[in-house]
C-alpha cells in the first residue's frame, strides 16, 4: 500500500512505555526516531489492546479505510489518494485523528486534531498549506461519512424519493496550540493583533468546514494575517463540483480538550489556552518562549539579565487574557472547551450542589518519600490544569493492614472533598499538628525536621506545596514507655483452665533494683 512505503524511509525508534501509573506492566512502542517520549506514551494510550504498537500499522488502519471509501461527486477522476496526504501531514506532526478514529470506535464522533503552530515557517504562516489541508480533512471525513451511512441504511427498497440532504455532521476538527503559533509568528496572546490573528485563522477553519453545505460561513476578518480569504477560495472546489449546492454534509469546528492527541503533536499549550510558564517541565525553555524572545532581539543569556536586574522581558499571561481569547473567538465555531476560570469554577462548586471537577487526562504533581519516626510514607499528589490540589495519596510503607487502609481511605476522601469544592486550607487547620504514634524525626525530606505523626507531616506538606504557607514542627514531646498489659484470653473453659494473677511484689536485690513485676501463671 501506498501508506505503509511512505514510511519506509523514515528511521525509527523503539522504547518501553507504561500507561497506567499504578502498574509496573509496559508497552513496546515503535515510532519516528525525532518523536519524543511523550508521543509514545500518547500512541500507547490511544491503541487499542495491549500487545507492541508501531505507528506506521495503527496510521495505516485508519488511513486505509479512508482510501477505501468512495470519492465525493465531483472529484476528478485522477486524483491522488488521500492515504499519502494524510500519512504526511501526521509524520510531520500537523494533523492527528482523534480517539474514535485511533481506536476505530464506531459509535464515536470521527475527527482531526490540526496543530496550528505547524503551519509556521520562519515567522510567516503558511496559510495556502493550511487550507489545502483543512479541505482533504473534509474530504476524508465526508467520505467516511457516506460510507458509514450506506452500510446503516440497509437494502430495504424504498419508493418514496429520499431526501439525501446530509444533517448530521460528518466529524469534527479541533484547532490546538494556538498560543505557540501566535508566538512563532511574533504576536502577544494578550494583544488586539493576537486576537484578530486568532479570529482570522478561526473563520478560516470554519469557512472551509461549511463549503458546500446549508450552513453559512463567517466572514474572516481583517488581520496580521493578510490573504487568507483568498487562500480560502483557492482550497476549495468550484461550486459546479456541488451540484445543487447544499448537498455536503457539516463538519463541526472548535478547539481541543486535554488528551492523548496534545502529547502525540507536541503542542505546548492545548487548544486556545495561553501558555503560563515560559520553561518545560525539565527545566528548559519552551519553542514558543525562544520564539518570543528572537522576536524581541533577545537572546536567552541577554533574557536572563533582564531577569536578574529585575525586569521580565516576557511578562506572564493572565487568566483574564485567556477569558478574553475565549470571547472573542466563541461566536467563530460550534462548540468552545469549558473556560477553567480558578474563580469560575470555585464559585460553580459552591453554587451547584455535589457538581465533581474532574481531574486532567494527563495529570501534574509530585511524588513524596519520607520517613517519621523510622516510619516510611509516600504521598503522591494530582493537580488540576490551574495547578491547584485535586487528588492526594498517602501508603505507608511498613504498615499493618489496618493502618494502611485508613491512610488510603483518608486519602481518598480528602481527594473527594477536594474534587467537589472543598478548600485545603480546612483540611490542612484540621489535621495538621495531629498527634499519635508513629511520631518522630523526619528523614528524606529536608524542609521539616519532626512531625507529630504522618497525617501532620502529610498536611503540612500539602500546606507549604500547594498553600505557600509552611508551617513550623510541632514541639517535641518525650514518648512515655509503659509496660504492655497482659494478654487474657477470652475464650477458656472454667472447668479445665484456672488463671490466677499474683499481686505485685518488690524485688530489692543486691543491685538495688527496684520494680513493678505482674505475673501470669497458667494452671491447668
Amino acid at each position: 500500500m501506498t501508506t505503509r512505503l511512505h514510511w519506509t524511509g523514515v528511521r525509527m525508534r523503539t522504547l518501553q512505555v507504561t500507561t497506567d501509573p499504578d502498574d509496573s506492566s509496559t508497552r513496546a512502542v515503535t515510532l519516528p526516531a525525532a518523536w519524543d517520549d511523550a508521543a509514545a506514551e500518547a500512541l500507547a494510550r490511544l491503541a487499542p489492546g495491549e500487545g507492541p504498537v508501531r505507528l506506521a500499522t495503527e496510521a495505516a488502519r485508519w488511513v486505509d479505510t479512508l482510501d477505501a471509501c468512495l470519492p465525493l461527486p465531483g472529484t476528478p477522476k485522477d486524483a491522488a489518494p488521500l492515504g499519502h496526504a494524510l500519512s504526511c501531514l501526521l509524520l510531520f506532526r500537523q494533523i492527528a485523528p482523534n480517539a474514535a478514529l485511533w481506536r476505530r470506535e464506531a459509535e464515536a464522533t470521527p475527527g482531526f486534531v490540526v496543530r496550528l503552530s505547524s503551519f509556521v515557517d520562519d515567522g510567516a504562516f503558511s496559510a495556502e498549506h493550511f487550507a489545502v489541508s483543512l479541505a482533504v480533512i473534509c474530504d476524508a471525513l465526508r467520505r467516511l461519512q457516506g460510507e458509514q451511512s450506506a452500510e446503516r441504511s440497509g437494502a430495504l427498497p424504498l419508493f418514496d424519493a429520499p431526501d439525501t440532504t446530509p444533517k448530521d455532521p460528518a466529524g469534527l476538527i479541533l484547532l490546538t496550540d494556538l498560543d505557540a503559533c501566535l508566538a512563532a509568528i511574533g504576536l502577544d496572546y494578550d494583544s488586539d493583533d493576537g486576537r484578530a490573528a486568532a479570529q482570522a485563522l478561526t473563520a478560516l477553519t470554519t469557512a472551509i468546514a461549511r463549503a458546500g453545505t446549508s450552513l453559512a460561513a463567517p466572514t474572516i476578518p481583517d488581520s496580521p494575517l493578510g490573504g487568507l480569504r483568498n487562500f480560502a477560495a483557492r482550497a476549495l472546489p468550484p461550486a459546479a463540483a456541488y451540484g445543487d449546492g447544499a448537498c455536503l454534509a457539516p463538519i463541526q469546528t472548535g478547539f481541543s480538550t486535554p488528551g492523548p492527541v496534545d502529547g502525540l503533536l507536541d503542542v505546548e499549550a492545548c487548544g486556545l489556552a495561553p501558555i503560563f510558564s515560559p520553561t518545560r517541565e525539565d527545566g528548559r525553555l519552551r519553542r514558543a518562549t525562544l520564539q518570543r524572545l528572537e522576536h524581541r532581539g533577545l537572546q536567552p543569556q541577554s533574557a536572563l539579565a533582564l531577569a536578574l536586574s529585575g525586569t521580565n522581558p516576557l511578562p506572564p499571561t493572565s487568566p483574564e487574557a485567556h477569558e478574553r481569547m475565549h470571547h472573542a473567538l466563541c461566536a467563530l465555531v460550534d462548540f468552545m472547551p469549558e473556560l477553567p476560570e480558578p474563580e469560575y469554577a470555585r464559585l460553580r462548586a459552591k453554587l451547584e450542589r455535589g457538581a465533581r471537577r474532574p481531574l486532567p487526562n494527563r495529570q501534574r504533581g509530585f511524588t513524596q518519600r519520607a520517613a517519621i519516626g523510622g516510619h516510611g510514607l509516600f504521598m503522591r499528589t494530582s493537580e488540576f490544569d490551574d495547578g491547584s490540589l485535586g487528588e492526594v495519596s498517602f501508603v505507608p510503607a511498613r504498615e499493618g493492614a489496618m493502618t494502611r487502609g485508613l491512610m488510603e481511605c483518608l486519602g481518598q476522601a480528602v481527594s473527594i472533598g477536594l474534587q467537589h469544592g472543598a478548600p485545603l486550607g480546612a483540611f490542612v487547620e484540621r489535621f495538621a499538628y495531629a498527634r499519635f504514634g508513629a511520631a518522630g524525626t523526619v528523614e528524606g525530606d529536608p524542609s521539616m525536621g519532626y512531625a507529630s505523626s504522618m497525617v501532620d507531616y502529610a498536611f503540612r506538606t500539602l500546606s507549604d506545596a500547594y498553600l505557600d504557607h509552611p508551617l513550623p514542627d510541632a514541639p517535641q514531646q518525650a514518648v512515655e514507655k509503659e509496660d504492655p498489659a497482659p494478654m487474657l484470653p477470652l475464650n477458656m473453659d472454667g472447668d479445665q483452665q484456672d488463671i490466677s494473677v499474683q499481686g505485685i511484689s518488690k524485688n530489692n536485690g543486691d543491685g538495688g533494683a527496684k520494680g513493678r513485676r505482674r505475673r501470669l501463671r497458667l494452671v491447668s
